[in-house]
């Protein structure tokens, strides 16, 4: 018996609610849409989602029909954080009070994103450089939400776990109840690895249930998280894009075959086809397409083959001249394609 695996098989309470297991959908920018959710779901054994990032500011005010960000399946409503992402308390306050409205299940802030046109607007990542400024976000979302509510953040501008420790305490005493922590400093766009000591300094540091975010790829990666940071759970990004049915393999122990990949390359393009305008379904499929391929012994050219198109349909016919012979899967992830 595996320890690790039993405990992230375990059901966890977070802010009065239950999730049947602790390992999630990390909150995505561009990537964590509702077809993206729809086919991680469709495999099974996701403990909680996560939307992709939407801007605080327009949140109240967005049409859930229309709105590409702020969409969900009803089926997933009660297993939704909503992300938002924002510069000022009252903004942030806004949306929450505006997702508990829409009856999902909790509201995640934003501290992570390091994308330049964000953090010019003094929301994401740039937060942390004013932590009294981060501090009343998270207070000024409590007032306004009962829901349970949860700080997605980086170790800050600095190699500085002290400082990432010193953040946590913050939110905890402002009233979050839970941390999603990436060991990685703000300008880092994933080029170098994350430092997971730094999760255990955070962890260390508060009472809440802290979820590990960074370089887990696989079920060996998985274990040494949980065993070196005493993390309560883990909390996947990339690989869930690039394989939506790693949840399964993790949790289930269940294999799948390269027969499956052209399956879910066309599953998941009838999704957004579904889903969205064809112009920004073709946008977002390209952005499955390079963490996709990354699966790939030659993730590069296989990547430029099928994306080289402008319409859903010469994408789909990419597909099955790409498959037309069988691709040869790499034994771990293109970390090239996955800096991205």
């Amino acid at each position: 018996m595996n320890p690790v695996q039993d405990m992230i098989k375990t059901p966890i309470t977070i802010g009065g609610k239950e999730i049947p297991n602790r390992l999630f959908l990390a909150p995505l920018a561009g990537l964590g849409h509702v077809a993206m959710r729809q086919i991680i779901d469709e495999f099974g054994s996701c403990g909680l989602f996560f939307s992709e990032m939407c801007s605080a500011k327009a949140l109240p005010f967005e049409n859930r029909a229309i709105s590409p960000m702020f969409r969900w399946r009803d089926e997933e409503a009660e297993r939704l954080v909503m992300q938002i992402v924002g510069a000022t308390p009252l903004e942030m306050a806004r949306a929450a009070e505006r997702i508990e409205k829409e009856g999902l299940f909790g509201v995640d802030i934003n501290f992570g994103c390091s994308v330049a046109s964000i953090c010019k607007k003094e929301g994401g990542a740039a937060v942390l450089k004013d932590p009294d400024r981060a501090e009343a976000i998270v207070r000024e979302v409590r007032r306004a939400t009962t829901l349970p509510l949860f700080v997605k953040y980086r170790t800050g501008w600095k190699d500085d776990a002290g400082f990432a420790a010193m953040m946590g305490q913050r939110f905890e005493s402002a009233g979050a109840d839970a941390l999603v922590f990436h060991p990685r400093i703000s300008p880092d766009r994933r080029s170098r690895p994350p430092k997971w000591a730094h999760i255990k300094a955070v962890k260390e540091s508060v009472a809440l249930p802290v979820f590990g975010n960074g370089n887990v790829f696989n079920t060996a990666d998985l274990t040494r998280m949980v065993t070196t940071t005493g993390c309560d759970g883990v909390s996947l990004g990339r690989i869930a894009i690039a394989r939506p049915f790693v949840f399964a393999e993790m949790l289930e122990e269940k294999t799948f075959g390269p027969e499956l990949y052209p399956q879910i390359a066309l599953r998941f393009l009838d999704l957004v086809e579904a889903a969205f305008a064809p112009s920004y379904a073709v946008r977002l499929y390209k952005k499955f397409l390079l963490y996709f391929a990354a699966n790939f012994k030659f993730g590069h050219p296989v990547f430029k083959q099928l994306a080289h198109a402008t319409t859903l349909e010469a994408l789909r016919d990419n597909v099955h001249q790409t498959f037309s012979q069988p691709l040869d899967l790499a034994a771990t992830p293109n970390l090239n394609l996955f800096t991205k």
